[in-house]
């Protein structure tokens, strides 16, 4: 179950955009998108050991054995229109397509050596590939 962010771990503001007005960003919540403690504490340590941007920006593109696969990358900062959710002490970023994919998906982590990793349990999903990381709707 998602849980909320703690004091240990801070969750950035909102980037500024280069004229020092806020981003044009949306604040979310977990209803769209959330991570379990596991996956919030994987994505702060990794946000750490990277240090390529402060933000996880999840994201869903063409391809994969079912259409469509997710994606997750860090980003240093939000672009114009994305949706911030804070979540497990994370901040996550979703652009507004991805949202309509991936609202009410819950994102756990698992360091087991067989079947570990990120896996998403998105109820918009008709069909998925073994491995958790291709979808269909």
């Amino acid at each position: 179950m998602p849980s909320a962010a703690t004091e240990s771990s801070p969750v950035p503001p909102p980037a500024a955009s280069p004229a020092g007005a806020p981003a044009e960003v949306r604040e979310g919540n977990e209803r769209l998108v959330a991570l379990t403690e596991p996956a919030g504490a994987k994505v702060r340590a990794l946000i750490a050991r990277e240090g390529q941007g402060s933000y996880l920006r999840v994201a869903i593109s063409g391809g994969g054995c079912n259409g469509l696969s997710y994606k997750l990358r860090f980003a240093p900062e939000p672009r114009r229109g994305d949706i911030l959710v804070r979540t497990a002490g994370a901040a996550v970023l979703v652009d507004p397509k991805t949202a309509l994919y991936l609202k009410g998906t819950v994102v756990d982590y698992s360091d087991k050596l067989i079947g570990g990793g990120f896996k998403f349990a998105n109820p918009n999903a008709t069909a998925s590939c073994s491995c958790g990381e291709s979808f269909s709707v």
